[in-house]
């Protein structure tokens, strides 16, 4: 084989990773600017979060830093993890315009309601948590405490535990969306994924075991609404598993 024509094989391989880094890099910068945005801000940012954990301390008692540089890495922990779920619709868009060129008409037709619908579970997911789990979960711990001990967490512990909930649940409002795609690619039906409910409830409240604290309430509040939405997405699933004409069989140019 000639020089030209391993050159002609490889650049399309050049051109794609040089694409790729392009895409990379307007997302980090757009975590950046989010970042740089919201740092003047952050000491009220981590109140907001806290909130729902500060209503049950003890009149007069508040959170505690356990190591010196806890008050500061605490809340800016906390700007860099916001920052990203505020650049999530630039993170999709990138992602969509890399994965793009290479899809069929009805495929495209299919994903641009998906991306969105994506963007819109996935801060209703952050939503959830905060607003519903966030007050059980904590008014629970804090209503156990024996008596005689105060109930003091430490800022980076309670960090730690707030971001696994976000993290839980905003992944989790995307099951309907990966139902959909595993029906609509081909890869299952939806008949078959409800033949396989039993196992999917068992895997909901497996993965709420693993991605919560250690209580029932905050376990049974994901996966319950995992389940739910699991069934939400083979009812929209059912609608994008008829085969596609032939026509939209070839990708847009």
């Amino acid at each position: 084989m000639s020089i030209d024509a391993d050159q002609d094989q490889g650049q399309p391989l050049i051109a794609h990773l040089t694409e790729l880094r392009d895409r990379l890099l307007r997302i980090v910068l757009a975590v950046l600017i989010c970042a740089l945005a919201l740092m003047p801000f952050s000491a009220e940012i981590y109140t907001f979060v806290s909130q729902p954990l500060q209503q049950y301390l003890p009149p007069g008692g508040g959170m505690i830093a356990t190591e010196i540089a806890s008050t500061f890495l605490a809340p800016f922990k906390l700007v860099l993890v916001a920052a990203i779920c505020l650049a999530i619709p630039v993170i999709l868009h990138q992602l969509w315009a890399f994965i793009s060129p290479g899809m069929y008409r009805h495929e495209k037709r299919l994903a641009v309601p998906l991306l969105a619908s994506s963007v819109v579970l996935f801060y209703l997911g952050l939503a959830f948590a905060y607003v519903v789990v966030f007050p059980l979960v904590f008014g629970f711990f804090s209503s156990i405490a024996p008596e005689g001990v105060a109930y003091t967490p430490d800022i980076s512990r309670f960090l730690d535990t707030a971001l696994k909930l976000f993290l839980a649940f905003g992944v989790a409002f995307e099951i309907p969306i990966a139902t959909v795609l595993l029906i609509s690619a081909g890869v299952t039906s939806a008949d078959k994924l409800a033949a396989k409910r039993a196992y999917v409830i068992v895997g909901c409240f497996v993965a709420g075991m693993l991605l919560t604290p250690p209580d029932v309430i905050s376990q049974m509040l994901l996966a319950l609404p995992m389940w739910l939405l699991f069934e939400v997405g083979i009812f929209f699933g059912r609608f994008t598993q008829s085969r596609p004409k032939a026509d939209d069989q070839q990708p847009s140019l």
